[in-house]
């Protein structure tokens, strides 16, 4: 369920930024694309679902902020390199491939002195079970639990590898988060990594 309100993640790993230019790569609904907003960042939201780019744009009105928001694909965007003093990626329905095409499009975006900023799920622990995405975005609404290849999709890990000695990590660490859901909070991880472009 949506619930407008921004990833914690997110909030903590940019309040010691200074406001600039940032892209939310799969913006969803616009939660934080808007919270961005409202603390003076230059947005802009890229997405493939028009019906999720409608309802940002109605919840960015509806609270007096201005973004950019664009349907395409990652790499189909028109966007140029080095242009973002932050690129936000969280929880992307990206694919690993064997020459990290899409971490490196990411990295690529960054402008020098900028940040990079990736939250995924934690895969879960031997035994438990992965209870849907309860973020926000996208995904199974059914109640049916379900198990993510979490090692097929774009995480912290392996975008770590493409960076290199030109970026400096400032975060890699698995933090918890609170999710309301029918039979009250539970806890769920996530793999957060944020990393400054040096060079």
């Amino acid at each position: 369920m949506w619930s407008g309100r921004p990833n914690p993640a997110l909030v903590a790993e940019v309040a010691d930024l200074a406001p600039g230019t940032v892209l939310d790569v799969g913006c969803g609904e616009g939660a934080d694309a808007v919270w961005l907003a409202q603390r003076g960042w230059t947005v802009t939201g890229l997405d493939i679902s028009g019906v999720a780019l409608d309802r940002a744009r109605a919840w960015a009105a509806e609270q007096g902020v201005e973004a950019t928001w664009v349907k395409s694909g990652l790499l189909e965007a028109d966007l140029a390199p080095g242009s973002f003093d932050l690129v936000a990626v969280l929880y992307p329905p990206l694919p690993r491939t064997e020459d990290a095409t899409f971490e490196r499009a990411l990295a690529d975006l960054v402008a020098p002195g900028g940040h990079l900023l990736v939250v995924h799920h934690a895969p879960p622990r031997e035994g438990e079970v992965h209870h849907g995405p309860g973020h926000g975005h996208h995904g199974d609404d059914s109640g049916e639990s379900h198990r993510p290849d979490f090692a097929a999709m774009v995480a912290p890990a392996s975008v770590l590898p493409v960076l290199g000695d030109g970026w400096a990590v400032e975060t890699d660490a698995v933090r918890e988060r609170s999710v309301e859901g029918g039979a009250g909070a539970h806890h769920l991880e996530d793999l957060v990594l944020r990393a400054r472009r040096v060079g």
